[in-house]
């Protein structure tokens, strides 16, 4: 059997090895947070963000920020049903209703069109996922929440790296922004997530409900003023992520390269159709996607089978939410139906070699053949 070439998995250095080692050793009692406020300083820098909390996940830092909003029973939120349910969980969790809506059959992120007809009295926030580094349209979002009074949350899970007009994506217009450090991500440490966000009084809410409802401000020890949440990064996987954030620029380029040596081998084969970087952005590549167009035949199960043969692992685009067991079908959204079922991820770790990247091409071509 041919070498198993892994859809994902981190860049690990002993940069990494040697900060981990350090908060192992003297992250405790007194200094159980340093790595942790080391990690919010040097993101919201490099996000451009005036506030930052670290977290247990993504998922996370999004229910601290519903639960900030004060988004329950009987609300509504609007998201893309081409997501992964970690976007939607909260808003259950919530007590909320989520609104799936279809996404550009392009960047295959949330189109401001079906929001802007799918928003009602009981609509109290729009969650725009920038889905495999793909940036939404956040200027045409903002109009539309402004227009509704509600604020725009940006999903930024997938998309460190990315860029809409000169911001960073998380905070590109949104009120709040989260970030996922799960081990398949551009950064990682491990499981983790961040909250952002410049608007004062969020950031004190969700700073209090990260900690079990005690606010800084509490002088009496122990005292919770609210009933909050255990959502807290350790210091040892912040340590992880103070090492990784010294390395971003090269993650984030060798994610470019990675897909520019796909799209040079596929992206102009006909038929085949790849990640999007409209002008004014900047795409972080975190997953390359081959969508193929209905008139070449090729499907998801196809593509499973080919990529299995060869031993690599690809990942298939993500299901509609609503296309889930718990979820009402909205087969009306129709890319967010029609484009999983003839897409593929691609293998897209740091150090994927050529060699392994042309693996993936011939199945690629065979495919096609």
């Amino acid at each position: 059997m041919k070498p198993h070439i892994p859809y994902s998995k981190p860049s690990i250095t002993s940069l990494e090895v040697s900060f981990a080692t350090n908060a192992t050793k003297y992250g405790w009692g007194d200094r159980n947070s340093e790595w942790i406020t080391q990690f919010e300083e040097m993101f919201k820098k490099h996000i451009g963000s005036k506030y930052a909390i670290a977290t247990s996940s993504c998922t996370g830092a999004l229910t601290l920020g519903l639960a900030a909003l004060g988004i329950g029973q009987g609300d509504e939120v609007i998201l893309a049903d081409s997501n992964w349910i970690a976007t939607c969980a909260p808003i259950v969790h919530a007590g909320a209703t989520p609104i799936f809506v279809d996404v550009g059959p392009a960047t295959w992120c949330i189109d401001p069109l079906w929001v802007d007809a799918s928003g009602t009295p009981r609509t109290k926030a729009i969650i725009a996922t920038h889905l495999y580094g793909s940036v939404c349209h956040m200027g045409c979002l903002s109009r539309i929440g402004k227009q509704l009074g509600i604020p725009i949350i940006e999903d930024a899970a997938e998309a460190i790296g990315s860029e809409y007009h000169g911001m960073k994506a998380g905070n590109s217009g949104g009120l709040f922004g989260v970030f996922s450090f799960h081990g398949s991500k551009t950064i990682t440490t491990g499981e983790g997530g961040m909250f952002v966000t410049s608007d004062d009084d969020l950031y004190e809410k969700v700073l209090t409900l990260s900690n079990h409802g005690r606010s800084r401000a509490q002088t009496k020890q122990f005292w919770p003023d609210m009933c909050g949440f255990k959502f807290k990064m350790s210091n040892v996987q912040a340590a992880i992520g103070c090492a990784q954030l010294q390395r971003i620029d090269e993650l984030i380029a060798k994610k470019r390269r990675i897909f520019e040596y796909y799209y040079e081998a596929i992206g102009h084969l006909a038929g085949v159709s790849m990640n999007v970087e409209p002008e004014g952005t900047v795409n972080g590549y975190w997953m390359p996607t081959a969508i193929f167009a209905p008139e070449t035949g090729v499907t998801r199960e196809m593509l499973q089978e080919a990529f299995q043969r060869e031993n690599i692992d690809a990942r298939v685009f993500f299901h509609p939410l609503s296309s889930l067991p718990m979820f009402e079908s909205k087969p009306r959204n129709k890319w967010a139906y029609d484009i999983p079922t003839r897409a593929i991820n691609l293998p897209s770790f740091h150090d994927i070699t050529d060699e392994e990247q042309d693996r993936v091409i011939a199945v690629i071509n065979e495919v096609m053949k």
